[in-house]
């Protein structure tokens, strides 16, 4: 990752040049950079040109740079990318609430926060908004890159530690009584059930591949019948959706 302070490339808020085209580990085997779009949208001008030229080198299409919050929404609107890099603290419109405009037009794009503040009510803020992601600004390049790829191929990507902040979040509301009682799903397997409880703590598909002695490709075809069958685009809304029906979530593996 750039370091505050880097040497600034292109304008701010202007279109940005494309590329050639858990932690944040897992999901790096999603999609070749060279066709994954990017947004990146940060108030800072030497981080935003040093993101985007850290993406393009790495050979992902930056389409566009914003410097606010509304710059940002609009640009994601306008070209749909597969991801959207956002900080947190923007002006005119929060990272948070970009995220929340994007969900509520059905942005199919996937946002992951990158943000200078580990602050557990920001991520939550941030995760409950429709953030796929959230990774702090002192993550190192290779770490950056690989979140960004498994941002785009769906998977869950987060600073250590912030992950089970999430989920014991969603596990207190649940415990405050503000589920319903478990209730079955029929629109999906056994087997499908049993992934979108894994699904929604956090865990990658390799995580859960792993456990479930499954294939990669095997559990990332299973999420994505899941997604199909509940009309659903993105983890938050299977995590509400877990959590209305009462379902137990599954605890992550340990270290």
């Amino acid at each position: 990752m750039p370091q505050q302070g880097s040497s600034a490339g292109t304008d701010a808020g202007h279109d940005a040049g494309g590329g050639a085209g858990g932690g944040a580990g897992s999901g790096s085997e999603g999609a070749p950079a060279e066709h994954i779009r990017v947004v990146v949208a940060d108030d800072h001008p030497m981080w935003r040109d040093a993101v985007a030229r850290d993406l393009a080198d790495a050979g992902f299409e930056v389409v566009a740079t914003a410097d606010d919050g509304r710059s940002a929404l609009a640009r994601t609107r306008a070209t749909v990318p597969d991801v959207l890099v956002v900080d947190l603290n923007l002006p005119g419109l929060s990272g948070a609430e970009v995220c929340a405009a994007l969900a509520a037009a059905e942005v199919p794009t996937r946002i992951l926060i990158l943000s200078a503040s580990g602050d557990h009510q920001d991520v939550l803020e941030a995760v409950k908004a429709g953030a796929l992601g959230y990774l702090v600004k002192s993550a190192g390049r290779e770490e950056f890159l690989a979140a960004v790829r498994a941002t785009a191929a769906g998977e869950p990507v987060f600073t250590a530690g912030l992950a089970g902040l999430v989920l014991g979040e969603f596990r207190r509301v649940k415990a405050a009584g503000r589920a319903n009682p478990t209730r079955p799903v029929p629109e999906l397997t056994d087997r499908e059930t049993e992934i979108l409880k894994y699904v929604a703590t956090g865990m990658g598909y390799k995580e859960i591949a792993a456990t479930l002695f499954l294939s990669h490709r095997t559990v990332q075809n299973h999420v994505q019948n899941i997604f199909g069958k509940l009309q659903m685009h993105n983890r938050v809304e299977l995590v509400r959706f877990a959590m209305e029906r009462g379902l137990d979530l599954a605890d992550p593996p340990g270290p």
